[in-house]
């Protein structure tokens, strides 16, 4: 029964907009998190379904529940898997459910539907076809993707390979693919359940959303850089990032809730993580001047936002308090600009990746518009040109992510870097970031430092100034490395006219000048 009074207590408490749902269901201690966070973030789903059904049958005037308390319980009753409680409730509830089936099944008449998702206002249908797949990250810390899918293959599953379309991404029962974009990640059907598997308990697995690896995977900090993840719990984002380094370097993660902090100190201890440095602090109250950051060149920020973007935390535009909410997002979008001009003020960062799980403007385009008026020395780098959905114009270098377009929550991603320094003029062109199947990640490590750090894929299109115009640059080739030491060692008219200044070429010229002279006095005489 704890499972359902928290579940009420926490629906209760977001309803006041007292903290994000997602904050309030980390924050309650509860052993199983995950089972937590499910009921509520589908009992919030199906709210206005459940409402009906409880005011249709006046279950609370006959069973004198309270609405959330009643609400978490029809759910599991009548549209779940069954009640997770024995004794008096499940008698109480039991008695009441052939009315409850009854109301539903009315609701379903009365809306020409044969299933509980088409009772969903728009808004909150995934899929056509269903769920959201289920995306594993591959934690190569501890394990290949190779391995992984020799694992589930042993397990029973069958493995399509490479996917190349998004119609790819619809699976069936014990199907897997390897994703379009991401390489180390892999897509099943929204059936499959990891929480009990050995590779997710031994931490070689992460079950992350595809669009919440995209910062990390974006950012790509070489291997044995110095990073910050600014707004780091609960962590998955985290053990992505020291992936990608190779656990090499220092990864410094702040947060402000030392709840969430020690949730996430568990998470990289089983995830194989030992280059992180936590501390439970403010990240706007770090000192970018501070010695201890003077080697930081890479920053994931990645600060508090509406969650708009998730499936189960969707507003409900047509009920909510439209100027709350809007101040709200003012409120919020203040926040972020703070956190993403203090970062910029680290003296060495190159890059920086500034992402949210909404969907509004205000919070995503709006944000960086106004930090690159007010930062005129980073620029935006535009993102994987295959892409389906981008930023609004004119951001359109920017990424965004929809359940309907990329089939995962919404999301936002923009990739800024640093272009010059004070007082210098010259500016480097901008790298846009290209798919991944274009290349493998091991190009981009054989690659020389300088354009390892300048670009993170070996396959990518330089933009000049303007962004319309770009051209593909690969890792030189063995020919195309003979031809550049030819052109280095064949002198350029600049180095001929340095040349002929040196002492030695002036003397030669004199030995040639009297020898000419000799010569045609010989010919005289």
């Amino acid at each position: 029964m704890a499972l359902y009074l928290k579940a009420a207590e926490i629906l209760e408490k977001a309803e006041m907009k007292q903290a994000a749902l997602k904050t309030l269901v980390y924050d309650s201690k509860f052993v199983n998190i995950k089972q937590l966070f499910a009921l509520v973030c589908e009992t919030q789903k199906y709210s206005s379904v459940l409402q009906e059904i409880i005011e249709s049958t006046k279950l609370l005037k006959q069973t004198k529940l309270r609405m959330h308390m009643a609400m978490v319980l029809v759910h599991d009753l009548v549209i779940g898997q069954g009640l997770k409680c024995g004794g008096s409730w499940k008698t109480m509830m039991m008695k009441h459910r052939p009315r409850l089936q009854a109301a539903l099944a009315r609701m379903k008449v009365k809306h020409k539907v044969s299933k509980n998702e088409d009772l969903l206002p728009d808004r909150l249908k995934v899929l056509p076809e269903g769920r959201l797949p289920r995306y594993v990250r591959v934690n190569t810390l501890k394990t290949t993707v190779e391995d992984v899918v020799d694992y589930l293959k042993r397990d029973g599953l069958t493995y399509l390979g490479q996917a190349s379309r998004l119609d790819d991404l619809t699976l069936k029962e014990k199907h897997f693919v390897k994703d379009i974009h991401l390489p180390e990640l892999l897509v099943l059907s929204p059936q499959t359940d990891f929480h009990d598997h050995f590779m997710y308990k031994a931490g070689h697995i992460i079950l992350q959303d595809k669009a919440s690896c995209l910062p990390a995977y974006l950012l790509n900090p070489p291997s044995g850089s110095h990073v910050i993840d600014a707004c780091a719990a609960p962590g998955n984002k985290t053990s992505h990032l020291a992936a990608i380094m190779k656990n090499k370097g220092k990864l410094f993660a702040f947060d402000l809730d030392a709840k969430r902090l020690a949730t996430m100190s568990t998470l990289l201890l089983r995830a194989g993580v030992t280059c992180q440095q936590l501390a439970n602090q403010d990240f706007l109250k770090v000192d970018p001047d501070s010695l201890q950051y003077k080697d930081v060149e890479y920053i994931l920020l990645d600060p508090s936002c509406s969650g708009s973007g998730m499936v189960c935390l969707r507003e409900d535009t047509s009920s909510a308090d439209q100027e709350k909410t809007q101040a709200r997002l003012a409120s919020l979008a203040s926040f972020q600009l703070r956190c993403l001009n203090h970062a910029l003020r680290f003296p060495r960062l190159k890059r920086i990746v500034y992402s949210t799980c909404s969907i509004h403007s205000q919070e995503n385009e709006e944000v960086v518009a106004a930090c690159l008026q007010q930062n005129p020395n980073f620029r935006l780098v535009p993102l994987l040109s295959r892409w389906p959905e981008r930023g609004l114009e004119p951001l359109t270098q920017c990424l965004r992510a929809s359940t309907s377009k990329t089939r995962t929550h919404g999301f936002f991603v923009a990739l800024l870097e640093k272009h010059s320094e004070a007082g210098n003029t010259k500016q480097e062109p901008a790298a846009q970031i290209s798919d991944i199947e274009a290349a493998p990640r091991s190009e981009v490590e054989a690659a020389p430092r300088s354009e390892v750090e300048a670009a993170p894929r070996s396959e990518m299109e330089v933009a000049p100034h303007s962004p319309s115009t770009c051209v593909k640059r690969h890792a030189a080739s063995e020919e195309d490395e003979s031809e550049a030491s030819e052109a280095d060692e064949k002198p350029t008219p600049a180095a001929t006219e340095q040349a002929d200044s040196t002492p030695g070429k002036r003397k030669r010229k004199r030995k040639r000048k009297k020898k000419k002279k000799n010569k045609k006095a010989a010919t005289v005489g």
